[in-house]
């Protein structure tokens, strides 16, 4: 088992930065593919970014790519979304996810664990 924290959201006004922040414990963190993901109000879950378990790889949804940057530290059971030049769009619940296989995936189904989420609200 893994336990995912998410921690970091809130309330900013467009163009503003926040960075989010998962802490796991539980299995050997280092082995586990992660990701984020969001759901907007009244939309479906839908995936972020990803991280290979070496941090090697990265992979973005076109809509964040060049605002959020996904980085892990496995000394420290760490993985961090740092999100730049927001957008009222980005309002959502965040949750960030491991996945048993090395593997990166856009699709939820691909990841195992979940934490229960950290809500961030962009302001117009």
């Amino acid at each position: 088992q893994v336990q995912l924290v998410e921690s970091g959201g809130g309330l900013v006004q467009a163009g503003g930065s926040l960075r989010l922040s998962c802490v796991a414990s539980g299995r050997i963190f280092s082995n586990h593919a992660m990701g984020w993901f969001r759901q907007p109000p009244g939309k479906e879950r839908e995936f972020v970014a990803a991280i290979s378990w070496n941090a090697g790889n990265t992979y973005y949804t076109d809509s964040v790519r060049g605002r959020f940057t996904i980085s892990r530290d496995n000394a420290k059971n760490t993985v961090n979304l740092q999100m730049n030049s927001l957008k009222p769009e980005d309002t959502a619940i965040y949750y960030c996810a491991a996945a048993s296989g090395v593997g990166l995936s856009r699709t939820p189904g691909w990841y195992d664990y979940w934490g229960q989420g950290t809500q961030v609200t962009v302001s117009s």
